[in-house]
């Protein structure tokens, strides 16, 4: 068996919480590694945006994948690549992720702006690539499909099939709050993931809660755009670079990174 793709899946079972940063270029994936994070995974709109493309199946899926491969060409940690809703051919995404170097696919059940049946997908995923270890997305919350008292219901319906379809990992984001989040960890049959969002609670209480893993998305790529933002309204408007400088990485360490 592969063996990052063992430990990638026992990451999964605890006893500790696997807190997965979402890298977007090999830069972000060394500083995350660097920082001691047992694993990483990629992001869909982080590299989506990094390349010029809006997020949702708009970036050629050669360029996607391309940009999974620096990643893991970057790190020793396993990998695990956002695949979005699998390109229009989950088992040729699923053998892209895995000839870019990455042991993991993320596949989300929303397509089109419609929610689709991810079932079918993961079982071929699971036969094209079987040591793949995979997280199935579930899409109502986030984006807020159907009657708010039928979300919890419909989602683990939709997880629970996704497990029995061959999922390993279940993922719902859009959830923050501490009792649904309880409720989908005793629904679910199998390990949960949270997307730390604003207002979700801190990874401690998402452990003891009994999370599995939490991840979190584009939100670093677009707190470094923020960051961009400033830097360029400075420029700008007062000619003076405090922004620029105040947690800038050094110019030799930055480029020890990669020696």
């Amino acid at each position: 068996m592969n063996e990052k793709a063992r430990r990638f899946g026992e990451l999964h079972q605890g006893p500790e919480i696997l807190v997965l940063p979402n890298a977007w270029d090999a830069a972000s994936a060394r500083i995350f590694e660097r920082a001691g994070f047992a694993a990483i995974g990629t992001t869909s709109a982080g590299i989506a945006f990094s390349l010029g493309y809006p997020d949702g199946q708009r970036i050629p899926p050669g360029e996607m994948m391309e940009a999974v491969a620096r990643i893991a060409r970057a790190v020793q940690v396993p990998v695990t690549a956002d695949a979005e809703a699998g390109y229009g051919d989950a088992a040729a995404a699923a053998r892209a992720v895995w000839a870019a170097g990455a042991v993991g696919m993320n596949l989300e059940d929303s397509e089109a702006g419609a929610l689709i049946d991810l079932a079918p997908r993961i079982r071929a995923v699971r036969q094209a690539v079987p040591e793949m270890v995979i997280n199935a997305r579930c899409d109502i919350f986030l984006k807020e499909i159907g009657e708010e008292r039928t979300r919890l219901e419909r989602t683990v319906d939709r997880l629970n099939a996704y497990r029995a379809a061959g999922a390993d990992c279940l993922f719902a984001p859009g959830v923050r709050d501490r009792e649904t989040i309880a409720r989908l960890v005793k629904a679910v049959r199998g390990p949960l993931n949270i997307l730390a969002v604003a207002g979700s609670p801190p990874i401690a209480e998402m452990q003891a809660l009994g999370v599995a893993r939490v991840s979190v998305g584009s939100g670093p790529m677009r707190a470094a755009m923020g960051l961009v933002g400033r830097i360029a309204r400075e420029l700008r408007d007062s000619g003076t670079f405090h922004n620029m400088m105040g947690g800038a990485i050094p110019y030799a360490e930055a480029n020890r990174i990669f020696e």
